[in-house]
């Protein structure tokens, strides 16, 4: 039976990827307010906890985050050139000897055991590429810790209108003289001519039903043919993504939607929000507050984020 994450390993695993995740939050606005709601939540549910699992850690943002904090973190990942990018970073930051680093894949948990963390974490989708396993995925990582999980996965919801915004990423750019490749990337391929642009509503009914970025057969065609698609990407619901927690012997204490609050604000106010600390720093304390409220949890930008304790039984 073909196994989905192959694609994951093989798309996570380019070379620039460990660089373009590292400075992800220098170049574009909804990294900087995902990183800083993610970071908050972290903090809010730190009390108690020495040890944690960061399963699909990437470059390090909240590994090493919480190495300074003096947690013992295992960091987890499938990619070696986003691990190689957060051993460097956990050295610079001087928590090296704090973090474990492990390359290995949310599908194969195995050498773990049950109750081995005071909490688990797993950010920025990585359970949402390991469909169709991803609730079996889920159920082990709730299973390897003690007391706390937070997760955040692809939302079905928040990723619905970006199916007619071939532009959506403009909004979110912080400078777009950059010389980063990516930013570049996206700035060339924003260039659309809409009286050509074609409407397809066909396509977000589609993906409204099925939960899935794209179709998986050509998507696997592509991967069999040598190249290297975004991985198969399963986008939760709200209701589904907290039902799965607690069928599997979690309470979901809070969810949120990450970016749900900057949606409409555009990008030139968004940029000189950034450029101002004192601007910056009241805005995604806000943003953290309205993205938190369960009515805009799945209005996020990209993520579905849950916080949940496990039962004692």
């Amino acid at each position: 039976m073909f196994d989905y994450e192959d694609i994951a390993e093989r798309f996570w695993n380019l070379p620039q990827k460990g660089d373009e995740e590292y400075n992800r939050e220098s170049n574009f606005i909804d990294d900087i307010i995902l990183k800083s709601h993610i970071e908050k939540a972290i903090l809010d549910n730190l009390p108690g906890v020495s040890k944690v699992f960061d399963g699909g850690a990437g470059a390090g943002r909240f590994s090493v985050l919480m190495a300074k904090m003096g947690i013992q973190v295992t960091h987890f990942d499938i990619s070696d050139s986003q691990n190689s990018v957060a051993k460097e970073y956990a050295k610079r930051e001087g928590v090296f000897n704090n973090i474990e680093f492990i390359k290995g894949r949310l599908g194969d948990l195995s050498e773990f055991d049950d109750s081995s963390y005071d909490m688990v974490v797993s950010f920025d989708a990585p359970i949402s590429y390991t469909y169709p396993n991803h609730e079996e995925v889920m159920k082990n990582l709730i299973r390897i810790t003690r007391d706390k999980i937070l997760i955040s996965v692809s939302s079905r919801l928040g990723s619905l209108p970006y199916l007619l915004n071939p532009i959506q990423k403009m909004q979110y750019i912080l400078d777009k003289n950059s010389e980063d490749k990516l930013v570049k990337w996206y700035l060339n391929h924003s260039k659309v001519n809409f009286d050509e642009y074609e409407i397809n509503i066909k396509k977000v009914n589609e993906r409204y039903e099925s939960g899935l970025l794209d179709d998986c057969e050509k998507v696997k065609d592509f991967y069999l043919n040598g190249k290297t698609p975004w991985p198969v990407t399963y986008l939760f619901m709200p209701e589904e993504l907290k039902g799965i927690l607690e069928t599997n012997g979690v309470t979901v204490t809070g969810m949120a939607g990450p970016g749900a609050f900057s949606r409409s604000i555009p990008n030139e106010v968004l940029v000189k929000i950034m450029n101002n600390e004192v601007y910056r720093k009241e805005f995604l304390d806000f943003c953290y507050r309205y993205d938190s409220q369960p009515s805009v949890c799945g209005l996020g930008k990209d993520n579905l984020l849950a916080v949940a304790k496990k039962d004692r039984r």
